[in-house]
């Protein structure tokens, strides 16, 4: 069985919002974009939206898809789907679990080997623009389910 997560690119000032994962999780002590499991008939985009709620404060709107990733750890098998957001409202829940980090910064931090390609092309485009790149969407209909 392959779980669904829908993941959360949040980007504010040229800066990528991170949170570590807690201790006794699966990956624990690692950083990532926040995001979670979709639940069955939830739809991708509104997935990401409520689990960064959830985990950070913020309301976030989800736009284009922009990776999929299929990864295969010892103990499950993940689909990850990316999402382009932008913080709409709210205020970042005050803890030392979430952080705002440059994509130069985040490819030095302890990341799940699922986000490593995903980072590596952020921290790319990051230094060949010099400013706040968009995310290119996948090329191709990317279904949202």
């Amino acid at each position: 069985m392959i779980l669904e997560v829908c993941v959360a690119v949040v980007r504010r000032e040229g800066r990528l919002l991170v949170r570590r994962r807690p201790r006794g999780s699966h990956l624990a002590g690692t950083w990532e974009f926040p995001g979670g499991k979709r639940r069955p008939g939830e739809r991708g985009r509104a997935c990401a939206e409520r689990e960064t709620r959830e985990e950070t404060g913020l309301v976030v709107r989800a736009g284009a898809e922009i990776a999929r990733v299929r990864h295969d750890y010892p103990e499950r098998r993940v689909l990850l789907r990316f999402f382009s957001c932008v913080a709409v409202v709210g205020r970042l829940r005050r803890s030392r679990a979430l952080r705002w980090v440059s994509p130069r910064a985040l490819r030095r931090m302890r990341i799940p080997e699922a986000n490593r390609s995903l980072v590596r092309r952020l921290a790319g485009e990051a230094a060949r623009y010099r400013t706040r790149p968009e995310i290119p969407a996948l090329s191709g209909p990317a279904a949202d389910r």
